[in-house]
C-alpha cells in the first residue's frame, strides 16, 4: 500500500502526465527572479543610505567640522594687518586698476574724445540732428569659427559681446545720438540658421560653391541650429543694442522730432548674396527688423535704405539660367517708386512741422463705381517740382569703383602709397589702400557698375552714401557716371572682424527749411558733417596685460630673493608648528609601569614612522637621557609638559609613585659617533632656497588667482 503522501505510483511527486503539467511555472519563476532583483537593489540602496547617514552623523560630521575649523584658522591667519597690506596684495590692487581701465574706463575715455562739440562746425545757434552709423556688429556664433572647441567659442562670443556692449553703452551715455542706423551684417551666421518654414537647402547649382570647411559642418548646423537658435541670437543682439537704447535719454536733442533706432538694412551674412539669397531668411529678417527697403526723413535729409544684396541677383551670372525675380523683384519695384516715395515723405515732414496732420484728409462721399473719378485723388506727391531734401543712400555693399581706387589716409589695413616727389595727387592705382574688387561664396566686395549707376539715377539727388561690409574705413568721391557721390565705408563695430581698431561713424545734419520745405537763404551749403570715432584696440589692451603679467612675475621673483637677503617680512605663512607623531612616546618613565602621559595629546603629522624609530631599550635610556639632560640644561626640564599638573606636582617631574622622566629626542636615535656637544635641538629654519621657493610660489599664486577672479567678475558683469 502506498504511503498517504503518495500519488499512487509509490512516490510523493506528481505524475508527469501532460494533462497535469503546469506550463506556467516559467512565467512565475521569471516574476520571482525579477522580484528578487528588485529586492536586492532596494536592500543595497537601503544599506548604502544607512552607511551614508551613519558616516554623516559620525566621522563625516567630524571631518566636515575639522575642515571648517582649518578653513577658519587659515582665514584668521590671512586677515592680519601685515598679511592684508602685503606687497602681493598691493600688486593685486594695481592689476585691478589696470583691468578697470582696460575693461571699463578706456571705453568712456575714447568715446568722450569724440564728443560732438570737439568737431562740429555749424553757425552759432544751430540745432543739428546727431546721427551715428554702426556697421557690421556681426555677433559671433558657431559659423564664425567652425570646429573651434568648447570653451573657446563661448569665451570668444562673451568677450566680443562685452566689447560691443561696453562701447555701445558709452556711445549712448556720452553722445546721446538722436538716431542710430545699422548698416547690415547684424549676425555672422544668420543666413545659415534655418527657418521654421520654407526650403533652406542650398540649390543644386550652388552646392559646390560652399567652402569645404563649411560643408563638413553643414549637417550639424542644420540639426542643431534652427529657428529657436536664431531667436536666441535675436535676443542676444537686442540685449546688446536694444536694451541699452534708453541710456541715451528718452528725449531727442533740441529742435529734433524724436529718437530713432533703425536696424532693418540687411547684409550678406544675414540673407546671403545675389542669386544665393535665402528667401526664408529674408522673410524672417523683415518680420523682426522691418522692411529692408525704406525711406526715412531725418534731420531734413532723406535716407534711402536699399537691400543691395538682393538687388545684385539681377546682374548675377545665374540670372539667365534660373528665375531670380523673387529675389531682386521687390527691390526693383521699390526703386521704380522711390522718387515719389521720397517726395511724399518730405511733405509729411513739412506738414508735421507746420502743425498739420501728416496724411491728407479724404472727402467722405458715396459714388458709383462706374462713375467714380480715380484720376484726381488727393496726393502728397506734387511732382518733380516739389521740394526735395538732400538724399543719403544707405547700402551694405559699397558702390562700384575701379580696382586700386585708394581709400585715403584713415584706412587702417594699409596707409596710402608714398606720393612721388613733385606729385600732389594720390597714387592711383593703390591696391593695398583700396577695397579689393572681387567676390566669392556669398559675398562681393563692391556692387556691379550697372547696379551702382541704377541706384544713383533711380533715387536721385544723392549727395552722400554710407556703406559697410569691408570692416575698415574707406572714403572716396565716385566718378561723374555715378553722380560724383561721396561715399564712406564705415568701420566695423566689432573687435573680431580683422581690424585691430573698431569704430563708428558720427554724422551731424543741419538743413534749416522754410514752410514749403525749401532751404532758408543763407543756410550752409554743406548740410552734413562726419567724424570717425575710434574705439579701443582690444589687442593693445591684452598686450598691456601680457607685459604687466611678465613684469609682475619678475618683480615677485626679485622680491622672493630679497626676502632672506634684506630680512623682509615674508608673505608666505609659516606652517603650523606641530609636535611629532603621537605614535611614538616623547617621554620615557624612569620607573617601570609609569608610562601615563608618555604620548603627546596633540594631533600631529605622521612624518615620523614607528618603523623608522624603534622603541629605545631601557639599558640605553639612562645614558642617553643624561647626555641630553647635560647638554640642554634647564631647557630639557622645562620641556616636560606635566610640570604644573596636579598629579605630578613633585619637584623636577617627580610625582606620586613616579620617578623622573627622560625626554626622548628624535635625534637621540642617530648615533653618529660625535661628541655630546654635537647634540643640539633640530633646526626649524628652512634653507634659503626653500624659503625663496615658498615665497615665490605663495605670492605668485595669490596674485594670479585674485587677478583671474576679478577678470572673470568683470567678464561676467559684461
Amino acid at each position: 500500500m502506498a504511503p498517504p503522501y503518495s500519488n499512487g505510483n509509490g512516490y510523493g511527486y506528481p505524475t508527469s502526465t501532460s494533462a497535469s503539467y503546469d506550463y506556467g511555472y516559467s512565467r512565475n519563476n521569471n516574476n520571482g527572479d525579477f522580484q528578487s532583483i528588485c529586492d536586492d537593489i532596494l536592500a543595497g540602496a537601503r544599506t548604502m543610505l544607512e552607511r551614508l547617514w551613519g558616516y554623516a552623523n559620525g566621522r563625516g560630521r567630524h571631518t566636515a567640522w575639522s575642515l571648517v575649523m582649518k578653513a577658519g584658522h587659515q582665514v584668521k591667519r590671512n586677515l592680519t594687518r601685515r598679511r592684508l597690506l602685503s606687497f602681493p596684495h598691493l600688486l593685486v590692487v594695481l592689476w585691478m586698476l589696470i583691468m578697470l581701465w582696460g575693461e571699463r574706463w578706456v571705453f568712456a575715455s575714447r568715446v568722450q574724445s569724440c564728443d560732438w562739440d570737439h568737431w562740429e562746425d555749424w553757425p552759432a545757434g544751430a540745432k543739428p540732428h546727431r546721427l551715428i552709423f554702426v556697421a557690421d556688429p556681426q555677433i559671433i556664433d558657431p559659423h564664425s569659427y567652425p570646429g573651434r572647441p568648447w570653451p573657446l567659442n563661448p569665451l570668444t562670443m562673451t568677450i566680443t559681446d562685452n566689447y560691443m556692449r561696453r562701447s555701445y553703452i558709452q556711445l549712448q551715455k556720452v553722445l546721446h545720438p538722436d538716431t542710430v542706423f545699422f548698416l547690415g551684417d547684424l549676425f555672422d551666421g544668420g543666413r545659415e540658421w534655418k527657418t521654421a518654414h520654407g526650403n533652406f537647402d542650398d540649390p543644386e547649382w550652388a552646392r559646390d560653391h560652399r567652402p569645404a570647411d563649411e560643408r563638413k559642418h553643414l549637417k550639424e548646423w542644420r540639426r542643431k541650429y534652427g529657428e529657436d537658435y536664431w531667436l536666441q541670437e535675436y535676443a542676444r543682439f537686442g540685449d546688446i543694442f536694444y536694451d541699452n537704447w534708453n541710456l541715451g535719454g528718452l528725449f531727442p536733442g533740441p529742435g529734433q522730432r524724436g529718437r530713432k533706432l533703425i536696424s532693418s538694412l540687411p547684409g550678406n551674412h544675414d540673407l546671403g548674396f545675389g542669386a544665393e539669397v535665402k528667401l526664408p531668411a529674408r522673410h524672417r529678417f523683415n518680420a523682426y527688423f522691418g522692411e529692408t527697403n525704406r525711406v526715412d526723413v531725418i534731420g531734413n535729409h532723406t535716407f534711402v535704405s536699399v537691400d543691395t544684396v538682393s538687388l545684385s541677383a539681377d546682374t548675377s551670372n545665374m540670372n539667365g539660367q534660373i528665375d531670380l525675380k523673387p529675389i531682386y523683384g521687390p527691390v526693383q519695384e521699390f526703386l521704380q517708386e522711390v522718387k515719389s516715395t521720397k517726395r511724399k515723405a518730405v511733405q509729411k515732414e513739412v506738414r508735421f512741422w507746420k502743425g498739420e496732420v501728416e496724411e491728407l484728409p479724404f472727402e467722405q462721399k458715396v459714388e458709383d463705381l462706374d462713375t467714380a473719378d480715380y484720376k484726381n485723388l488727393p496726393t502728397l506727391d506734387k511732382g518733380e517740382s516739389a521740394p526735395d531734401f538732400p538724399t543719403i543712400l544707405l547700402t551694405h555693399v559699397p558702390l562700384h569703383r575701379d580696382p586700386g581706387t585708394p581709400c585715403g589716409p584713415m584706412r587702417e589695413h594699409w596707409p596710402p602709397a608714398k606720393v612721388p616727389k613733385g606729385q600732389t595727387a594720390p597714387v592711383i592705382p593703390d591696391h593695398r589702400n583700396a577695397i579689393s574688387v572681387s567676390g566669392g561664396y556669398q559675398y562681393q566686395n563692391v556692387l556691379n557698375l550697372d547696379d551702382s549707376i541704377n541706384l544713383i539715377k533711380s533715387i536721385g539727388n544723392v549727395i552722400h552714401a554710407f556703406s559697410g561690409d569691408d570692416h575698415d574705413y574707406c572714403e572716396l568721391v565716385h566718378t561723374p557716371e555715378q553722380g560724383n557721390v561721396r561715399e564712406i565705408t564705415v568701420k566695423s563695430f566689432s573687435m573680431a572682424m580683422g581690424v585691430p581698431t573698431p569704430g563708428f561713424q558720427m554724422v551731424s545734419l543741419y538743413n534749416p527749411i522754410d514752410e514749403q520745405g525749401n532751404p532758408i537763404p543763407g543756410s550752409p551749403k554743406t548740410t552734413l558733417q562726419t567724424h570717425l570715432c575710434l574705439l579701443p584696440s582690444q589687442l593693445s589692451t591684452y598686450m598691456m596685460y601680457a607685459v604687466l603679467g611678465i613684469l609682475s612675475v619678475l618683480i615677485l621673483i626679485a622680491r622672493a630673493f630679497l626676502v632672506p637677503v634684506l630680512n623682509l617680512q615674508p608673505f608666505a605663512l609659516d606652517p603650523d608648528q606641530q609636535t611629532p607623531s603621537a605614535i611614538l612616546p616623547i617621554f620615557k618613565a624612569k620607573t617601570e609601569g609609569d608610562d601615563r602621559g608618555a604620548y603627546d595629546v596633540k594631533p600631529t603629522s605622521s612624518g615620523t614612522s614607528s618603523s623608522k624609530f624603534p622603541s629605545a631599550r631601557v639599558s640605553s635610556a639612562r645614558t642617553r637621557g643624561q647626555s641630553i639632560s647635560n647638554g640642554l640644561g634647564p631647557q630639557s626640564r622645562a620641556a616636560s609638559p606635566n610640570t604644573k599638573s596636579k598629579t605630578s606636582s613633585g619637584k623636577w617631574g617627580w610625582g606620586q609613585n613616579r620617578g623622573p622622566r627622560i625626554e626622548i629626542r628624535r635625534d637621540a636615535y642617530y648615533d653618529t659617533g660625535k661628541e655630546r656637544d654635537a647634540w643640539k635641538p633640530a633646526s626649524r629654519n628652512r634653507s634659503t632656497i626653500g624659503l625663496v621657493g615658498r615665497e615665490l610660489w605663495t605670492s605668485t599664486w595669490r596674485v594670479a588667482w585674485m587677478v583671474l577672479l576679478f577678470f572673470a567678475y568683470l567678464t561676467y558683469k559684461g
